[in-house]
């Protein structure tokens, strides 16, 4: 992953989920993408 995406999954996450970035960067971009997808999918079903 890219420094430029993994910065905007960690906006996204502390838009939608309210998590601190301190807590954000020290997780592993697997963890980063495992909270982005859950909070993607809930925005969506939120959404319908």
């Amino acid at each position: 992953m890219s420094r430029q995406e993994r910065k905007n999954m960690i906006d996204f996450i502390q838009k939608t989920k309210g998590i601190s970035e301190e807590n954000l960067l020290y997780m592993t971009d697997a963890d980063i993408e495992h909270i982005y997808s859950s909070a993607y999918f809930q925005l969506e079903i939120e959404a319908e």
